[in-house]
């Protein structure tokens, strides 16, 4: 028998009045599922939202959602008066005066008079209380009556044990708290009838139910108990409790008018609560005709599609419902199978994932047991049915070997798809205007969620592959690696305990995915309720620094995702580092956004010849107040790596996703406009040739004498044109002398030589300088006019260049064969014709001149250090951030 049908017979055997719904109760609450709002999203007609009224305006139906809210708040009063009476807890207004018999043999009686006294006329806050004192006995109690009854527990005549007291009250006190916050908060929302009947279209209460509901785990735990409590009330014949339990008074309204209950009917309230009201003030099955839905409609119901707490009533509907299936399947325990280690079969996480199994993509439910995976699809039934899941395909747990790649699915282009996602966005803000386009603003909304529904079964690229010890393989697709990291964590988490597999009823255990889901529908951003100056709208800037902490050397990248709508990219990577206790980047990553409000970061090591693996990940919140246009640099916590990263934001209205400027290539490109793309002073391509050459190539025999193929060396040119994470994995694998190709095919492709033409002639003067010290001076004087791109990836590549000398007794290249190579790219004479004044140089002389020019500049001891970023914290307020 369920726990609800045992409490009402219970009652009615102690002649305790219960309403007579009981048999429609079970019906609608323990049977009929939350409203699913997804078919397949492929399919036009996917979302089905619960039915609001077509016969009334969207005016009167927020009159009406007024009117039902009023209605809950005088239940909330009326709820919170009975706990108040069950606790014994007076009302500020009145004075109580309790008596209560105490005796363990029925011979010796003594009273413990509780006079509660009222405080100070016109003080607000909770009564105080005057202290309980037991004549008989001497003993001081406690002023709250629980821990009287505790404290009298301890004498030689007790009425309830210790451990009665606290069984009795299990978590009302804590129940009371909660309604008690509640209520405040709504009846400080509703405010005065004139002030909200101007605002009732902007009056948003859904972050309160769903603040409660989140609480709902108390009554879980008050449920559980209550057949002890229960039992121990009409076990307890002593006539101090009997006297006590029959004579409770609760004040109602403002006549003070006093309702007598009994101990019995007032601890039967909470679970009268929540089998009833809590799911009769948003469930939207007419057949239940309770004192709630006639006032005169449930929440929910009178609640418009566009209105921005229809989502979270929504989600608040699917918690008490999921929270009342899980009381209704735990009373029955035939259902639950006993797996190795004396485990029982339980739901550790559900959610939407794209499977791949069947050839195509499909959006699909996943459920995640303690022994096996389970994947369904989803089947929407008509109105009046209940929904269902079909089963897919399970795969047990023991023995599951998973592999994530690190190589992303190719994209399937979704630019079109992306472009009416945005205009669609843009007619919606527009009708959300007033509350006289409420209409329109509803199909617009749907239209976005279908839209957004095909986005997350075509936009996933990070692959899970799933090996069964049966040979059997699944892939799942995820468009966030944070997200699969979570799915790949739970699920390792169960393997390592090697449960054995209990080969399930899968038509039983697909039909309970509909009560036990914990996830109803899928992350669509569009039915967010959040308010848009909560969220972020324009370019967002995320530089990665460096990282610190690794435990060994690794090759490490920073993968960093942004949520909010699907017009542009939320994700994006650095490049890898080389491998290096203390990895640096320097990447500036950008992001268009609109409605961002989470930021997750994961640092992964790429190892050769393994599957690369998530060192640590954390999510940081977007606050609109903390960004600013100025960078702000912060040190994020990420599993064993501490990751220094800048931040910064700046709003503006945002262009269609097809218009958004497309990336410049790197090579035959001003390097000061690679450098301000790029957002660094040394560009990436020099840096990430330079560090494989110094990771594997400083003993490398002629090493940028010796050129690589042609080939090899115009694929990495095309890698950093296009993707520069793309060409630095290109670089790890590709041979040494093409590394050093790329870097010099570079510098002789710039439309200006690294050292302007115009300081040629300058530098040639210097050349004739006798003392050295002078003539290094001077050309340390005039590198100082470059620009900065310009003077400091010279200096970087100098620098380099020095160490790659200090091993030519093994690769042969000493500073004069550097010099060599590099003079006629790093520095050009002026052509003749083109504005250069002066006088040309000869051919013969032009290259004794580069490379002479080079050369002195390698053999300078006192070279000023490169700087590679920009200053990503210029200003002085801005500390370092700990998060």
């Amino acid at each position: 028998m369920e726990v609800y049908q045992e409490a009402v017979a219970y009652l009615e055997s102690q002649h305790v009045p219960v309403e007579e719904e009981t048999e429609v109760l079970e019906e609608d609450v323990f049977q009929e599922e939350a409203v699913s709002c997804y078919l397949s999203p492929l399919n036009t007609e996917s979302i089905d939202f619960p039915d609001t009224p077509t016969s009334c305006s969207p005016e009167e139906m927020l009159e009406r959602r007024l009117v039902v809210l009023k209605g809950i708040l005088e239940s909330e009063e009326v709820y919170l008066r009975e706990l108040d009476a069950l606790l014994m807890v007076s009302s500020p207004q009145n004075t109580v005066i309790l008596t209560l018999q105490s005796s363990s043999t029925c011979s010796h009686f003594s009273s413990l008079i509780l006079i509660f006294r009222r405080e100070r006329a016109g003080c607000c806050g909770p009564p105080m209380f005057d202290q309980l004192t037991d004549p008989a006995s001497s003993f001081s109690l406690s002023p709250k009556p629980m821990k009287a009854l505790r404290a009298a527990a301890g004498t030689s005549q007790p009425v309830l044990s210790s451990q009665q007291v606290q069984t009795v009250f299990y978590h009302v006190p804590e129940l009371r708290e909660v309604h008690q916050t509640f209520y405040s908060s709504l009846k400080a929302r509703l405010g005065s009838g004139e002030e909200v009947g101007m605002r009732h279209f902007e009056l948003e209460v859904g972050d309160l139910f769903l603040k409660m509901v989140n609480h709902i785990g108390l009554y879980g735990g008050f449920i559980e108990n209550y057949e002890k409590a229960a039992d121990i009330v009409r076990r307890c014949t002593h006539p101090s409790f009997r006297t006590l339990a029959e004579s409770m008074f609760s004040n109602h309204g403002a006549d003070k008018a006093r309702t007598k209950y009994t101990f019995e009917a007032l601890l039967y309230k909470p679970l009268d609560r929540v089998t009833k009201t809590t799911l009769a003030l948003l469930v939207r099955a007419p057949r239940m005709m309770n004192r709630f839905i006639q006032r005169p409609r449930d929440l929910l119901k009178t609640t418009p599609e566009e209105h921005r707490d229809y989502a979270a009533l929504q989600e608040t509907l699917r918690l008490s419902r999921s929270f009342l299936s899980g009381v209704n399947e735990s009373s029955q325990s035939k259902r639950e199978v006993t797996l190795s280690h004396g485990m029982r079969r339980q739901l550790i996480r559900d959610g939407f994932v794209v499977d791949t199994s069947e050839g195509e993509r499909s959006l699909r439910h996943l459920f995640l047991y303690t022994d096996l995976l389970l994947c369904t699809r989803f089947k929407h039934a008509g109105r009046g049915k209940q929904d269902q899941y079909r089963f897919c395909w399970y795969v047990p747990l023991g023995d599951l070997r998973l592999r994530w790649v690190a190589d992303q699915e190719p994209p399937l282009d979704t630019s079109i798809l992306r472009t009416k996602m945005f205009h669609l966005r843009q007619q919606l803000q527009r009708h959300l205007k007033g509350p006289k386009a409420v209409s329109l603003a509803a199909r617009s909304r749907k239209k976005l969620e279908q839209m957004e529904l095909m986005m997350i079964t075509l936009s996933p690229v990070y692959r899970l592959e799933l090996h069964s010890p049966s040979h059997k393989s699944r892939a799942l697709l995820f468009s966030s690696l944070y997200e699969l990291e979570e799915w790949r964590e739970a699920i390792h988490k169960l393997t390592r305990d090697n449960i054995e597999t209990v080969p399930p009823d899968l038509l039983t255990l697909t039909g309970a995915c509909v009560k036990l889901r914990m996830t109803q529908h899928p992350p669509l951003h569009s039915s967010s309720a959040e308010e848009d100056d909560r969220t972020l709208c324009g370019t967002l800037s995320v530089a990665i620094h460096s990282a610190s902490g690794l435990q060994e050397p690794a090759c490490v990248y920073v993968s960093v995702e942004v949520d909010g709508y699907e017009f542009y990219d939320r994700l994006a990577q650095t490049h890898s580092s080389v491998h290096s206790l203390s990895p640096h980047w320097d990447q500036e990553l950008s992001f268009q956004v609109d409605g961002a409000q989470n930021m997750r970061v994961l640092c992964v090591s790429q190892s050769d010849g393994q599957d690369d693996s998530i060192l640590g990940k954390n999510t940081m919140k977007l606050e609109p107040k903390s960004l600013s246009r100025r960078w702000r640099r912060q040190t994020l916590a990420l599993g064993q790596a501490e990751v220094t990263l800048s931040l910064k934001f700046c709003p503006h209205p945002l262009d269609p996703p097809g218009s958004a400027a497309q990336r410049l290539p790197v090579f035959g490109v001003a390097i000061e406009t690679v450098a301000q793309q790029e957002g660094v002073l040394v560009p990436h391509v020099v840096r990430c040739c330079v560090e494989e050459v110094e990771r594997r190539g400083m003993d490398e025999v002629g090493i940028y004498r010796i050129s690589g193929t042609t080939g090899d060396i115009g694929a990495l040119k095309a890698a950093f044109n296009s993707n520069l994470r793309e060409a630095v994995t290109r670089l790890r694998s590709t041979e040494v002398n093409a590394v050093s190709g790329v870097l010099k095919l570079y510098f002789r492709e710039l439309p200006e030589p690294l050292i302007p033409t115009a300081m040629f002639q300058s530098l040639a003067k210097i050349l004739d300088v006798q003392d050295w010290s002078t003539k290094m001076d001077s050309m340390l004087s005039l590198l100082q006019s470059c620009p900065d791109p310009n003077r400091h990836t010279f200096l970087y590549l100098l620098h380099h260049l020095q160490r790659v000398a200090q091993s030519q007794d093994v690769n042969k290249m000493s500073l004069l064969n550097l010099a060599t190579v590099f003079g006629p790219s790093l520095l050009r004479p002026p052509v003749a014709g083109l504005g250069h004044n002066g006088p040309t140089v000869d051919i013969s002389q032009e290259v004794v001149i580069q490379v002479q020019v080079i050369f002195c500049y390698l053999q300078c001891n006192n070279l000023p250090e490169a700087q590679t970023s920009l200053p990503y914290s210029e200003d002085p307020e801005d500390e370092t951030t700990h998060l």
